[in-house]
């Protein structure tokens, strides 16, 4: 029996299809009442209030009967309802899925574009341009996912997160996306989770999927939101509380009073952006709020049965947290967080003083509003009350600003009410429906590259140059509304709550506070239709990659395990301090490589601070004693047969969901990331990929790693859950230690690496 599955029920993939969408949800709802009975009744360790995550998580338990359920500790196997790629990682994932031989997926599965498009001129050449530029990848998108069923949204038709929750997000259900800011989703009553492409294709092939059981962090809510403050101000709050790493392994389960003050589109905002504190996911319980969005999306049919259910879409009155926030909206003011992460948090009304203390560049050179956290219809009309105000007195924009609408329904919606106008005029430039600068899509020439400068944006991370390739740009990340004050007023030193602009004529005012309708008055104008629905049978449909492509490579099968240790493994590179996903494959230029492993491998670990030298992309070949890129010299001990490991430190692989970041070490022949601590998103990645994620027992052993060192990985042949592996160091001066190494593998993953890889195990099965 399963809670909400997908596999029970009839299932599309297009947007129209409400009635199937429908016929789901109801098949769902009345299997939850029959299984919560089940899993609460005793017979399982379960006979307690359940919080409002269990109850759609352990819904789509693949075999509940005889799952171990307990929190922190085992491997849930899952049935997700859908899955959502977008076009950057959706290049791998299909490639992967081709190579599992499979003729057709087995969920309904999305592919969006906008990934690709890089902002530099305005949305309409943009867009032109990337159509060109990305035509070859687009067409192996379009017919791959033609020939194997996956739904394909067009470039120009949004950000992938803005169109599942138009479309197909709704509460209760499960969805895995191949982008670490699904849990946007999570604003809507889903549990939607940010996954690597081969945990894509394990769903796409109806394989049920691995989740170590997420602990669940409650933030309870009371007061109201009002004035400056804004639902992006909870999740900026709550990073500064938690950390970076502070959610990694649960979900985070808003509740409380103060709920029912933020829209639909606000808690989607404040989802989104719990990727960045680590957790698996964020969700909200159903309430009126998004009753009210889902009719106003044409899912009318959908709230009414959310209505008659509603007691099984909240959390049970008396269920536990493993850890309790408590915020009361009424006290929270604006905030600003950054530079260079996103959980160093400042009210708006500090930053200024915090940016001179520190010698931050007050000057804000650009705002940028939009992305997937922030680009509902409610953003955009706050943003552009302020831009109004400003106007009305004859200001405009001291910085530069511009607008990333989060899709063709928001875009066309705006124009339509006159937000575009109005933004345009205060001197914004409305950049395509896309991801844009958040992800590095920036064709920025208005500083040099190592010029220091400040900018402010409305996106969730601001990781050294992610947004322009600048490691000297300070990027901050705030609500749309304190984005467009702040570049109205030219500099951070500036808190609208309580400081005047001067007007050209002299005269001196302050910015009332912002105000927008939540959804529009009329209904969302569609704009552009911009999907393709896949043909009932594509079996006829050809893919071809071409050998000669510099964009796309079929892939080849990863080595399997010698059944023996691992001896003598050459250190590539001790890494030193924070390595996010940008830092081991950056985004940007190299987006457009996403599909060719080997040319994106060129990429590994060139942000990666070496911690021998403190320099970025320049480390040691102890073969040859010379000084090369990290690339290069990993390309080169491949080529002698010479096996390596990275050395990290804490939530090593924080960030983007890119299991390149792990697919690109295997490539260029590394068996095992050694770390303190390790994100949940690429710790799963590498397993998929057959290498060892493993963490020191005691974390201060990092500081016994030479870069010099060759590193004996024992215990393999003995390889078991819950046992740790151990690694013999030896020193060049002759010397060696025995270090501790522990690992979360269970008896699955465990033969993933045996096989080489996940997708290696598959086929494997398949015989």
């Amino acid at each position: 029996m399963l809670l909400f599955s997908a596999g029970t029920g009839p299932w599309c993939t297009a947007p129209p299809c409400v009635s199937s969408l429908q016929t789901q949800f109801l098949h769902q709802l009345r299997e939850v009442s029959l299984l919560l009975r089940y899993i609460c009744s005793g017979s399982q360790p379960l006979n307690r209030p359940l919080t409002l995550s269990e109850k759609i998580v352990y819904g789509h338990l693949d075999d509940p009967h005889n799952q171990d359920i307990d929190r922190g500790r085992t491997y849930l196997r899952l049935r997700p309802d859908r899955v959502a790629m977008q076009d950057a990682t959706a290049q791998m994932a299909m490639l992967q899925f081709i190579s599992s031989g499979l003729p057709r997926v087995a969920v309904p599965s999305t592919i969006h574009c906008d990934h690709l498009i890089e902002a530099q001129i305005g949305g309409v050449k943009d867009l032109a341009r990337a159509k060109e530029v990305n035509q070859e990848v687009y067409n192996f998108l379009s017919s791959a996912g033609a020939k194997y069923g996956v739904g394909f949204w067009k470039p120009g038709s949004g950000i992938i997160h803005q169109i599942i929750l138009e479309n197909y997000a709704y509460p209760g259900v499960m969805l895995i996306g191949t982008d670490s800011h699904t849990p946007n989703g999570g604003g809507l009553g889903s549990i939607c989770i940010g996954v690597g492409g081969a945990d894509a294709v394990d769903v796409m092939a109806g394989i049920p999927w691995e989740l170590k059981c997420p602990k669940v962090i409650g933030v309870k809510l009371t007061g109201t939101l009002s004035g400056w403050t804004s639902p992006k101000d909870v999740i900026l709050k709550v990073a500064g509380i938690l950390t970076v790493k502070g959610g990694t392994g649960a979900i985070v389960e808003y509740h409380g009073p103060g709920v029912d003050s933020i829209s639909c589109t606000g808690m989607a905002t404040i989802c989104n952006m719990g990727a960045e504190i680590g957790a698996t996911t964020s969700v909200f319980p159903y309430n009126h709020r998004m009753r009210t969005y889902l009719e106003k999306t044409g899912r009318g049919q959908i709230a009414a049965l959310a209505d008659e259910y509603s007691d099984l879409l909240v959390p049970d009155e008396g269920c536990e947290y493993d850890q309790l926030i408590e915020l009361n909206l009424d006290e929270l003011k604006p905030h600003i967080n950054g530079p260079f992460t996103p959980d160093l948090a400042h009210p708006v009304s500090d930053v200024g003083a915090v940016a001179e203390q520190n010698g931050w560049p007050l000057e804000v050179k650009v705002g940028l509003i939009g992305s997937c956290t922030n680009s509902s219809y409610e953003d955009m009309g706050r943003a552009a009350s302020v831009a109004k105000q400003a106007l009305d007195k004859g200001l405009k924009c001291k910085a530069q600003f511009t607008v990333t609408p989060g899709s063709e329904q928001i875009r066309a919606t705006i124009e339509r009410d006159g937000y575009s106008k109005i933004l345009g005029d205060v001197g914004g430039v409305v950049l395509a429906n896309a991801c844009g600068p958040c992800i590095g899509q920036w064709d920025r020439r208005d500083v040099k590259k190592g010029e220091k400068n400040t900018i402010v944006t409305s996106f969730n991370r601001n990781f050294t140059a992610r947004n322009d390739a600048n490691p000297a740009t300070h990027a901050f990340v705030t609500s749309p509304e304190i984005v467009t004050a702040l570049a109205i007023a030219g500099t951070l030193n500036f808190n609208p709550e309580t400081d005047f602009l001067t007007a050209p004529n002299g005269e001196k005012f302050k910015l009332d506070p912002p105000n927008g309708d939540e959804l529009p008055a009329k209904d969302f104008d569609p704009g552009q239709d911009t999907y393709q629905h896949p043909p009932a049978d594509g079996s006829s449909m050809k893919v071809d990659v071409s050998p000669q492509s510099n964009r796309l490579q079929l892939l080849e099968p990863f080595d399997k395990w010698s059944g023996k240790d691992l001896e003598d493994l050459r250190v590539l590179i001790k890494v030193k301090g924070k390595c996010t996903t940008d830092h081991i494959s950056a985004a940007g230029p190299w987006l457009k490589f996403r599909g060719h492993l080997d040319n994106i491998s060129n990429n590994m670990l060139i942000g990666a601070v070496n911690s021998e030298n403190d320099a970025v992309n320049k480390i040691k070949n102890h073969l040859t004693g010379e000084y090369g890129g990290v690339p290069d010299v990993a390309r080169h001990y491949k080529a002698n047969s010479v096996s390596w490991v990275v050395v990290g430190d804490d939530n090593y692989g924080e960030g983007s969901s890119r299991e390149h970041a792990a697919l690109e070490p295997r490539h260029l022949g590394g068996r095992a990331i050694i770390v303190k601590s390790f994100a949940r998103i690429h710790e799963t990645n590498l397993k998929k990929q057959g290498l060892l994620p493993l963490t020191f027992s005691n974390p201060s052993d990092y500081d016994k790693i030479r870069p010099d060192d060759k590193i004996s990985i024992r215990g393999l042949e003995t390889f078991t859950p819950g046992k740790p592996l151990s690694a013999v160091v030896k020193h060049s001066d002759g010397s060696e230690e025995t270090l501790e190494l522990n690992h979360s593998f269970n008896e699955t993953q465990i033969e993933w690496f045996k096989a080489g890889s996940a997708l290696n195990r598959m086929k494997e099965l398949q015989h």
